[in-house]
């Protein structure tokens, strides 16, 4: 007779931890529980810790808009439901662990820093390795896409210009990913996971995106970086 054994999860408030601030609210830091064949496992909230970072902090007009916990909560119970459908054939909490962690990244999270390693090469190859520094100690709190937007009225055109093209060729796909990102999302909640990746209609989409704003790229070619990007990846 085969047993079948219910999954159950739960996302909560580790009361066991120090309180830490999260955009200026005191709370305890976000986890997820998830139980199965009478065993249970215990991992903090990627969205939590990925939310708390300072570029999601946006003062304006003297009203700060930052994510909401509840946001994040729904975004962790969306995860979860999705990779419990996915690992249910074969299901044990091992590798629902590390399905959890592969589809919960956000893909422009995973590559910002490698674009900002890119500017700061760039900047140093051009003789300016001053405005590199700035940039790259600068950036850490901000978000770079939208420092790469300013620099458009910074740089003269044709450094401009190629600072973009030759990030298609030595730097992660941050920039477009990103572009694309903003063009379906609302701030504060503004990221890509890989579970989003997954989806044919995002990757659509996505190559519809490539193909109006970058149209001299090859978007097969640009998809296929992205998923090895992704792979080799970790939190």
């Amino acid at each position: 007779m085969t047993r079948t054994y219910k999954v159950t999860y739960k996302t909560y408030f580790n009361e066991r931890l120090k309180k830490v601030s999260f955009h200026g609210e005191i709370t305890h830091p976000l986890y997820v529980q998830v139980t199965f064949d009478r065993k249970t496992i215990f991992f903090k909230s990627y969205y939590f810790e990925l939310f708390s970072k300072p570029k999601y902090l946006l003062l304006a007009a003297g009203k700060k808009k930052s994510p909401g916990v509840e946001d994040i909560i729904a975004m962790e119970n969306e995860l979860i439901d999705f990779v419990i459908d996915r690992t249910i054939d074969e299901y044990s909490l091992d590798r629902f662990r590390k399905s959890y962690l592969y589809y919960c990244r956000d893909l422009c999270d995973v590559t910002e820093d490698g674009f900002r390693d890119y500017l700061l090469t760039f900047f140093n190859d051009k003789g300016l390795p001053r405005l590199g520094d700035a940039i790259m100690e600068g950036s850490r709190e901000r978000i770079p896409f939208e420092v790469v937007q300013d620099l458009r009225l910074a740089l003269k055109p044709d450094l401009y210009s190629e600072l973009i093209e030759n990030s298609f060729h030595y730097a992660p796909p941050y920039l477009p990913l990103y572009g694309f990102m903003i063009q379906q999302k609302r701030w504060p909640m503004i990221c890509l996971s890989a579970m989003e990746w997954s989806d044919s209609k995002t990757r659509m989409a996505f190559k519809k995106y490539i193909e109006e704003k970058y149209a001299d790229q090859n978007t097969n070619s640009l998809i296929g970086q992205i998923d090895t990007w992704l792979k080799a990846s970790k939190i």
